[in-house]
């Protein structure tokens, strides 16, 4: 199916998600955007999909989280409003997608849409032609790039420990990686 083609099939896309949905706890934001669509306008077309699977990042205190550091150039959208994006290079490769929720130095990272070219964090920002651009965007206004809500229930939510961050010690055991069964 084509980038343009899907979005077809979704429409209505929905309501764009407002600030408040973002200005809650970072588990619980996490597990709200399973179902969501992730949208993005190019000159192009409109690309989206359904959010399948984040991981939730929650402060300075979390050892796996970048702002655990403090704040710094990179990870100063972190620190500001919820409902921004947070945008960082990877590898020096990839870009990784993150929306900041209500408590400082908290993110929750996108990891997977159902589309199997948008599974994992940098192919999904690779298909929907995110990069550093967006990194501090507002996805509250429903410009270039956006998360709605479709109005459908999701099925049964699981949890596991978060992929990529054994260095963080009992951080990394937290069941914070959610995905849809």
């Amino acid at each position: 199916m084509t980038k343009a083609g899907l979005c077809k099939v979704l429409e209505p896309i929905g309501r764009v998600l407002g600030r408040g949905f973002y200005q809650r706890a970072t588990v619980e934001v996490a597990k709200d955007l399973l179902g969501k669509v992730l949208v993005r306008r190019t000159r192009r077309s409109v690309i989206c999909g359904r959010i399948v699977e984040t991981e939730a990042y929650d402060g300075p205190e979390d050892l796996a989280c970048h702002s655990c550091h403090g704040k710094t150039e990179r990870t100063e959208v972190m620190f500001g409003p919820a409902g921004h994006a947070y945008v960082y290079l990877i590898y020096g490769v990839h870009y990784c997608l993150n929306v900041v929720t209500k408590k400082s130095g908290s993110a929750v990272l996108i990891r997977a849409l159902e589309q199997k070219t948008a599974s994992g964090p940098g192919k999904l920002c690779q298909w929907l032609e995110i990069d550093k651009k967006f990194n501090g965007w507002d996805l509250t206004r429903g410009r270039r790039l956006w998360i709605a809500d479709a109005g459908e229930s999701v099925p049964k939510i699981k949890s596991s420990r978060r992929i990529g961050v054994d260095y963080a010690g009992e951080w990394a055991e937290k069941p914070w990686r959610f995905f849809i069964d």
